[in-house]
């Protein structure tokens, strides 16, 4: 099935042209997920990251990260892109009512919050999900890589990603108590 076919079928997607326009009018709500493995207490032991090709070409590290469709709740949508990005058996552990630990606004102007999108003003709810299962990253990721919460944090990982994804890795983990 190609994209055209869901968006015709689909509800909550919208084509491109309208999703064009849309961006260029309205901010747009995102969730953004941040994986974790937790030891037995429930400390963090790792961060997930995705290895994604960027739309200028680069390839970046990432959290995983999506819109929320219409009539969709963050619940759904967080199931929804952690399972496509991380494969059908990673176990996502969604808390029974998912709380953000930050609200990240991504602009256009890379300068106006540190979180940058070039297509859109969007409004990312952020959350860290703890991961269970086996991850197998999804057709959109080139990899997928397990860090330790120190390479996390690190400044050369850090570089490794765009857009202020490296301050939302760095919030999550000083959300946790985690931050080295």
């Amino acid at each position: 099935m190609n994209t055209s076919d869901i968006a015709e079928t689909a509800p909550g997607w919208l084509s491109a042209e309208d999703l064009s326009e849309v961006r260029d009018r309205v901010p747009l709500v995102y969730v953004d997920a941040v994986p974790v493995r937790l030891d037995h207490l429930g400390r963090v032991e790792r961060v997930g990251l995705l290895l994604r090709a960027m739309p200028d070409g680069t390839i970046s590290r990432a959290v995983v990260s999506g819109r929320v469709l219409f009539d969709e709740t963050i619940r759904d949508a967080l199931w929804r892109h952690l399972t496509k990005d991380l494969g059908p058996e990673a176990d996502p552990s969604i808390p029974a009512s998912p709380a953000p630990f930050t609200v990240a606004e991504y602009f256009p102007d890379p300068h106006r919050t540190g979180f940058h999108d070039p297509r859109q003003h969007a409004v990312g709810l952020a959350y860290v999900i703890p991961v269970l299962g086996d991850v197998a990253p999804g057709d959109d990721a080139l990899d997928f890589s397990w860090l330790t919460v120190a390479e996390a944090a690190s400044a050369q990982v850090g570089e490794e990603m765009t857009g202020g994804q490296d301050r939302l890795v760095r919030l999550a983990l000083a959300f946790t108590q985690s931050l080295p």
